[in-house]
């Protein structure tokens, strides 16, 4: 899980800081609010497409998205045991 972790905690900023740099030196004309707006938009777009993806991944690989379980997925961590904890 830590893996994921650092590598988004690279990745999301990299790509803003490319995107960035990239938008100042090819669109000199642009403000810097300018290049940061669009940085911002194209990382969220790209967070869109990667979180729409992982749960069309998800969706298409359980047969019952709430009670089935993925890989390395306990009774401690299923959504399922953690709602009957609670009644």
């Amino acid at each position: 899980m830590l893996l994921p972790l650092a590598w988004g905690s690279l990745l999301f900023p990299g790509l803003f800081g490319l995107c960035a740099w990239g938008l100042r030196r090819a669109r000199p004309a642009w403000t810097h609010n300018d290049c940061v707006l669009i940085s911002t938009r194209l990382v969220s777009s790209v967070q869109a497409v990667l979180a729409t993806g992982s749960g069309i991944i998800i969706i298409r690989s359980c047969s019952h998205v709430i009670t089935d379980r993925g890989l390395g997925e306990s009774l401690g961590t299923s959504l399922l045991a953690a709602s009957s904890w609670q009644n």
